[in-house]
């Protein structure tokens, strides 16, 4: 009997298990991550562009009023969404579907930011173009933000908790020559 030429190679069998805690805890390194450090920075353009647009002597105006809703609404979805990663509140409820919803919620951020920072410019007054300056900057790190969480999705990235990789090699032997 002869043997092949080359012997088989090592066949790579695992197992791959992800591992939650699901106890609530304050965890403040997510605020010296990317994504930390975004939704902090986000959180302060959301909350200078509302204060620019209250401020001014048109705060009462249909543009200004939709721009701080806008701004509201980002700054609430991102403080919420800041305190859920710090409180490990993602690792708890795991079985959301956290990336999708923050890259589909940014999305929509960066279409709305979109239309109030530009109907708030378009105004005229110092105090809109302002505001809509930091609704622009805001605008651009949602959309940074939606991009990382596409990127994430595809990679298939966990948004919080551990995936714990096992590999085991299985060796063909082959068998004693008589």
């Amino acid at each position: 009997m002869t043997y092949p030429p080359n012997p088989p190679a090592p066949q790579s069998m695992g197992s791959t298990n992800t591992m939650f805690i699901t106890a609530v805890r304050f965890d403040p390194s997510y605020l010296k991550t990317l994504p930390g450090i975004l939704k902090c920075i986000v959180i302060l353009f959301n909350f200078i562009g509302f204060v620019c647009v209250q401020a001014s002597a048109f705060w009462s105006n249909g543009r200004g009023v939709f721009f701080n809703i806008v701004a509201n609404l980002g700054f609430w979805f991102s403080g919420a969404m800041l305190l859920f990663y710090l409180f490990h509140l993602i690792e708890k409820y795991h079985n959301i579907k956290w990336l999708q919803v923050e890259m589909v919620a940014c999305a929509v951020m960066v279409f709305l930011y979109m239309i109030a920072s530009t109907i708030v410019v378009a105004f005229g007054s110092a105090a809109y173009s302002a505001g809509g300056f930091f609704g622009y900057l805001a605008m651009v790190l949602y959309g940074v933000d939606a991009f990382l969480k596409y990127k994430a999705l595809k990679a298939g990235e966990l948004p919080q908790g551990q995936r714990v990789v096992t590999k085991q090699a299985h060796v063909v032997t082959p068998p004693a020559m008589p």
